[in-house]
C-alpha cells in the first residue's frame, strides 16, 4: 500500500488501482494498525480513480509529511562509521564514531521541521559555506505516536562534510539548513515490516552523465529498526508522530562533492525512486 500526499487530497494505491481521500493527513496515518485501516478504507470507498491517479500523482505531488518532525540516526552503517573517520581525522575526532558505531546508545539527532522538506522533483539545497557536499541516502521509518513503525519512505539526509569534519560540535550546522532534507515519493505502508534484504540504491547524474552509482542492502544495517524507534521516544512525545532517518549506507567517494544543477536519484525497493535537483539557497 502506498499513500500519497497531493496539494489537495491523498491517494491510496493498492496494486495498479488509486482510490482517492479527502482527509487529514495526520489523523489519517497516526494510528496503530494503519495497513488495515488502509485496507477498509479501500472497501469503503465507492470506485478507484484508476489512470487518474498517476496524472494526479504526477501534478500535484507533495512530501509524505503533514506536521512530523525529521529525526536522523547516525553511524548505524560500517561504512557510515568509515566516511565520519575519514572526514575528521584531521579534528582528531576520528575515533568518537568508531566509539558511537559500537555503543549501546545509537546517535539520534534532529534533523528537520516538515516546512524544509523537499518531496520528490523538487529541489535539495547545498550550503555555500561548504567545501563538500553529500547526499545520505536512508531508510526512513514513520513511528506514530504511540512509537509503532507503521510506515516507511525514501530519504535523503543532506550533508555538508566539510564542516562535519571540522569539528564534531558543528553536526548541526552540516546537517540541519534550508532544504537539507527530503522525503517522497509516498509512505509505503506494508502488511508486515520491511524485510532485511530490501535494497537501497542511489545515482547522480552531472550534466546527463552518470557520475555515480551503487547499492547495498538494509541487511547491513548494525541496528534494528524497532530499537533506533525505542532509543528515540524514550524521552520524547510526537503527538502527529514522527519520521527517522536509518542511517547513511553509500557514501560517494571523498574527491566528490555536490553541484548545483546535479540530480540524484535514490530507490528503495518496494517504495520508489525520489529524485532531486541540487541547488543554492536562492
Amino acid at each position: 500500500m502506498k499513500v500519497y500526499k497531493l496539494i489537495e487530497g491523498i491517494i491510496l494505491q493498492h496494486g495498479s488501482e488509486g482510490y482517492m481521500l479527502d482527509d487529514d493527513w495526520d489523523e489519517l496515518i497516526n494510528r496503530d494498525g494503519l495497513y488495515q485501516y488502509l485496507i477498509e478504507r479501500i472497501a469503503l470507498s465507492k470506485s478507484a480513480i484508476g489512470e487518474n491517479a498517476l496524472r494526479l500523482i504526477e501534478e500535484s505531488l507533495l512530501p509524505p509529511i503533514g506536521k512530523q518532525e525529521v529525526w536522523a540516526a547516525g553511524v548505524t552503517y560500517l561504512r557510515s562509521r568509515e566516511a565520519r573517520m575519514e572526514e575528521s581525522a584531521d579534528s582528531g575526532a576520528a575515533d568518537l564514531y568508531d566509539k558511537v558505531y559500537e555503543a549501546d546508545r545509537p546517535e539520534l539527532f534532529f534533523k528537520s521541521m516538515p516546512h524544509r522538506v523537499a518531496g520528490h522533483n523538487q529541489q535539495l539545497y547545498i550550503r555555500r559555506d561548504s567545501s563538500w557536499n553529500v547526499p545520505e541516502p536512508e531508510l526512513t521509518l514513520f513511528i506514530n505516536s504511540k512509537g509503532s513503525i507503521e510506515g516507511y519512505t525514501v530519504g535523503n539526509d543532506m550533508s555538508s562534510r566539510s564542516i562535519e569534519g571540522e569539528n564534531a560540535l558543528y553536526l548541526p550546522q552540516a546537517k540541519i539548513f534550508e532544504r537539507s532534507a527530503a522525503l517522497g515519493p509516498c509512505l509505503y505502508v506494508p502488511e508486515e515490516q520491511i524485510q532485511r534484504d530490501t535494497t537501497i540504491r542511489m545515482s547522480i547524474y552531472r550534466n546527463n552523465q552518470q557520475v555515480y552509482s551503487d547499492e547495498t542492502s538494509i541487511s547491513r544495517m548494525k541496528r534494528s529498526l524497532p530499537e533506533l524507534a525505542d532509543y528515540l521516544f524514550r524521552e520524547c512525545d510526537f503527538t502527529q508522530g514522527c519520521y527517522l532517518m536509518t542511517g547513511t549506507c553509500l557514501v560517494p567517494p571523498n574527491d566528490f562533492t555536490l553541484r548545483p544543477g546535479d540530480v540524484i536519484s535514490i530507490g528503495i525497493t518496494g517504495i520508489g525512486e525520489l529524485v532531486n535537483t541540487v541547488s543554492y539557497k536562492p
